[in-house]
């Protein structure tokens, strides 16, 4: 009896995932004929029915379902032996899967990139968002190497290291009492509508905490997907809201109908932070970006 294939137990996870044949193919780049044909024999192998076919609908059966799931920890495991082998080679050459917060990657990373290419032209960023807790569960299932995000967070398994403190800025309408002000007080707001992001980030908890010393309340038909709808929805009069200081440099800072004001001492901030797995064989790369980080990217306070 032929051994058991890794290659089809990838294209068992990958229909697992997808439910759907075609797309199942598509991720694992074959036909979808020879995908269909590898999982009957996976299923006459194993002795055992794993998917449920009609004519417009996949599914797994139980023993499929729990086939995929441990399949998923073998593969997982298989591309760790590979990262790890190739680590030994070259330790910051190769791929690493890096994922930030939707509030950080797309203000840092175009800091950084140019440096990196500098520092370390072997190393080949995959780039991904997720808030926290979809980050976190990417992390410990192995789909992603290193996350950039607020700390703290439970680490469980997981190692962090400090990069930056960043500092909050107050963002108003250009008509709002004191958008003439060269530093505010989160106190000195009135009852002003105050504007947050959707559940799910952190960030809107972070500007919760602040805001809770001032009279402004939550509008609370309104939750926004990204900093961007915020900053718009701030300069058309809507309301105020805080933002991350990276967030507020160049062009972003000099936005239509937009005053962003620094606070006063104690100058509220979030601490952005770097995680991995424990057992990552990704650890010097992780460590020569992390550094890159620290150097090149971020505002305010250094950790």
């Amino acid at each position: 009896m032929a051994d058991l294939k890794l290659k089809d137990l990838r294209y068992l996870s990958a229909l697992a995932s997808t439910r759907h044949f075609g797309r199942a193919a598509a991720a694992c780049f074959v036909s979808q004929p020879t995908l269909s044909a590898q999982l009957r024999k996976l299923e006459a192998y194993l002795g055992v029915q794993l998917i449920e076919r009609a004519p417009r609908h996949v599914t797994l059966t139980e023993a499929g379902a729990a086939i995929a799931a441990r399949a998923q920890q073998i593969i997982a495991t298989s591309d760790e032996i590979v990262r790890l082998a190739q680590t030994w080679r070259d330790p910051l050459a190769g791929r690493l899967r890096v994922a930030t917060l939707p509030t950080i990657g797309p203000y840092l990373l175009p800091q950084i990139l140019v440096q990196m290419r500098k520092s370390l032209p072997r190393l080949n960023l995959m780039l991904y968002e997720y808030q926290t807790g979809a980050m976190l569960e990417q992390l410990r299932a192995a789909e992603i190497d290193l996350g950039i995000l607020a700390l703290p967070v439970d680490l469980d398994g997981l190692e962090s290291r400090a990069l930056y403190e960043e500092p909050f800025l107050l963002a108003v309408p250009e008509s709002h009492r004191l958008a003439a002000r060269r530093q505010v007080q989160i106190s000195e707001l009135g009852e002003d509508t105050l504007l947050l992001l959707e559940d799910g980030h952190c960030l809107r908890e972070q500007a919760l905490a602040v805001c809770a010393r001032s009279r402004a309340h939550e509008r609370a038909d309104f939750r926004a997907t990204s900093l961007e709808t915020l900053r718009q929805m701030v300069a058309a009069g809507a309301g105020v809201t805080l933002l991350p200081a990276l967030a507020c440099r160049g062009a972003y800072g000099a936005a239509a109908g937009l005053r962003l004001l620094p606070l006063v001492k104690p100058v509220p901030t979030r601490q952005i932070g770097a995680i991995w797995r424990q057992s990552s064989a990704r650890a010097p790369a992780i460590g020569a970006f992390c550094e890159l980080l620290i150097r090149h990217g971020g505002s305010g306070r250094r950790a």
